[in-house]
Formats: structure tokens, C-alpha cells, sequence
């Protein structure tokens, strides 16, 4: 679970210490940059920025990384089976100074991919907490729709790789999320007893195999925790 306050994400990016880094007379613009490998078909991943290893230990399909800091501009991110040089997917993105992302790899193969997403860590309202949800089953059937269990639906029709703004919810309050087939009441998917916490901020995300039914990689609902306040 990725979990880092206000805070931590602002010294973070003032006062990081890279491997990369080299000069003591300058301090490059850095980015901060989360992880979650949500690509199901997978082996254990080693997980590269450039030439610097990000993982501590091996990345398995669902596990995440809290952020790091980066250097801004183009990197490349590699991805390698761990422990070997073997590589599974390489790819390039664009960080820019002082913003925090989360990186998804995401599809299953031959089509890995990775997702980007800009992550805007606003305070949530007083008593509130913010949720935003990504849709990453490469093989679900058609769109995906976030819905809480009883209650109102929070997101429709989101495609593959789709995804949402934070939308507020109320903290110290337990809900069932669901993902739901389209439109319809065709529940694919559930997170169920989820107490969001007062001024925190989640991303949920979809993901698994359609045909799976073992416990690793079968369609599910996940979340993570990117900032609280």
C-alpha cells in the first residue's frame, strides 16, 4: 500500500538523495514517481529507471511502490525478470519537475504496456477523503463502472486504461465498492469493507484476467493509498 504524507512527498522532492546524482554543487529537478504492476501474466519483476534499480525485492503482479524520487525529463523504465537481465518491457515516459505520478505496467503479454498517470494530490474537504479509479483488465468485456455496493455509482462506462479525477467521499466510513460490466448490473469484481480515512487520497484499479479463477491474477478490485493529509 502506498501510503506518504503532504509532507514527506514535498521534502521528498527537495531534499532526495539519488543514486544517479554525482554533482555535490547542484540539486537536479526531481519528480516523485509511484509504481504498481498490474500487467497479470507476468513473472517476478526487477524494476528499472534508466540504470537504477527501483525495487528493493521481487515485484510480483498487485505489489506496488511507495514513491521515489526521480530526475524530471524522459527516462526510460525497465523491466527485467528478476534477478537476471532478461528483459520483459521497455518503455519511455516524461516526468516533470515537482509532480508526483504513478506508473502502471499494465496489459499481459505480447501487449505489455505502461500508464502514466499525473497524480494531483489535493487535500481532501474536511471530513472527506478522494478516490480515483483506473480501469486496467485487458480482457474484460467492454467498459467497466465503479459503483459503491447499495449506493450511488461513481464512475461509468470507463474504458481499458480509463480512468476518473479524485471524487470526494466521506472519511471514517466503511463502503463495498464494485465494478460492474457497462452499464449493467453484472458485478465483475468487489472490494468490500473499506474504511476510507479522513484526508486521504486512494486510487482504485482494476485488474486480473477474465478467465482466471485462481487467487493471483483473477479479475479484482485494489487499492492504494497515495497521499493523506
Amino acid at each position: 500500500m502506498i501510503r506518504i504524507g503532504v509532507i514527506g512527498l514535498f521534502s521528498i522532492l527537495l531534499t532526495s538523495c539519488l543514486k544517479e546524482f554525482k554533482s555535490p554543487d547542484s540539486t537536479p529537478p526531481t519528480a516523485l514517481l509511484a509504481f504498481v504492476q498490474a500487467s497479470p501474466d507476468q513473472p517476478p519483476l526487477d524494476f528499472y529507471l534508466n540504470n537504477n534499480k527501483v525495487n528493493a525485492g521481487s515485484l510480483y503482479y498487485g505489489n506496488n511502490i511507495n514513491y521515489v524520487s526521480a530526475y524530471a525529463g524522459t527516462r526510460t523504465a525497465n523491466f527485467y525478470a528478476f534477478g537476471t537481465t532478461t528483459g520483459i518491457f521497455s518503455g519511455t515516459i516524461t516526468l516533470n519537475p515537482n509532480t508526483a505520478y504513478s506508473l502502471f505496467l499494465a496489459n499481459k503479454t505480447p501487449n505489455t504496456e505502461i500508464v502514466l498517470l499525473t497524480d494531483t494530490l489535493n487535500a481532501p474537504a474536511t471530513g472527506m477523503a478522494t478516490v480515483r479509479f483506473i480501469n486496467l483488465c485487458p480482457d474484460a468485456p467492454a467498459s467497466a463502472s465503479l459503483a459503491i455496493q447499495g449506493a450511488q455509482t461513481l464512475a461509468t462506462n470507463v474504458p481499458y486504461k480509463g480512468y476518473t479525477t479524485f471524487m470526494p467521499l466521506n472519511g471514517k466510513t466503511s463502503y463495498t465498492f464494485e465494478v460492474r460490466q457497462g452499464t449493467t448490473n453484472t458485478v465483475l469484481a468487489t472490494l468490500p469493507n473499506v474504511t476510507l480515512a479522513e484526508g486521504s487520497v486512494y486510487t482504485i484499479w482494476f485488474g486480473g484476467l477474465t478467465a482466471s479463477t485462481n487467487s493471483t491474477d483473477k479479475l479484482s478490485l485494489n487499492l492504494v493509498t497515495n497521499a493523506f493529509f
